[in-house]
């Protein structure tokens, strides 16, 4: 994680880099930004009941997201926006099983263009990395870690990510990235796989989503696209 006391929101400068990824006529329409005293959005993750991950395990997604992409002034965060289910419903896919890469033997640290290394499957790295994470707040702190105060949830948090909290199961390292990786694309992703669901982070970027009629601002550059997003299931941002 990036340093706390930064000018600008470092949990919210991955949406700018983001845009690279952006078809160009969606990014030509800059930045959007949030009303800054707009409500958060009420997410239902605190009434989700997971599929996948049980009730510690849970508690600790719900606290780590949220320290990730908290709720701010640039608008609803990550709980608000139910990345968490979002990363729940990823578990029971090819890619939780990890059915998406080759995983067999031998398993060795190798440089990231050549792709996914690890013997466990993102379902094994959290059930992992959430035990093994508690397990060191409890010796340190006697708590677990959604019990913990904001700050010190972040420093453990940055401690995983600079790879100073490894154990003998899974470097720290590659939970957080784990982590960080399914929180973003929870965060940016369609409603319907369970995150963005007021398409808030469509809305901060000037991406128009599914909508089939923007193709008029390919050759309008620096200027804001007009409507809002739309979802895959036609589900616009008020």
């Amino acid at each position: 994680m990036s340093q706390q006391h930064n000018p600008t929101p470092p949990r919210r400068n991955f949406l700018k880099k983001t845009l690279a990824l952006i078809p160009l006529a969606a990014a030509s329409s800059g930045m959007m930004a949030l009303e800054a005293k707009a409500a958060p959005a009420t997410g239902v993750s605190a009434h989700y009941v997971p599929v996948y991950f049980n009730n510690d395990e849970w508690r600790f997604l719900l606290a780590a997201c949220d320290r990730l992409i908290p709720s701010d002034a640039n608008g609803p965060g990550a709980v608000d926006q139910d990345v968490p289910v979002f990363i729940d419903r990823q578990m029971e896919t090819p890619y939780g099983h990890g059915g998406l890469w080759y995983m067999h033997p031998p398993f060795v640290p190798s440089a990231p263009e050549l792709g996914y290394q690890s013997k466990l499957t993102p379902r094994e790295t959290y059930r992992t990395g959430i035990r093994e994470l508690n397990a060191h707040c409890r010796r340190q702190f006697q708590k677990a870690f959604v019990d913990l105060g904001h700050a010190e949830q972040e420093q453990l948090l940055t401690a995983l990510e600079h790879g100073q909290l490894d154990s003998d199961s899974l470097p720290g390292t590659l939970f957080f990235n784990q982590l960080l990786a399914n929180t973003k694309e929870g965060y940016l992703a369609d409603p319907v796989h369970g995150g963005n669901q007021t398409l808030a982070s469509w809305k901060l970027i000037g991406f128009p989503g599914a909508r089939a009629d923007y193709t008029d601002w390919v050759n309008r550059p620096n200027q804001p696209y007009p409507l809002g997003p739309v979802s895959i299931s036609s589900k616009r941002n008020a």
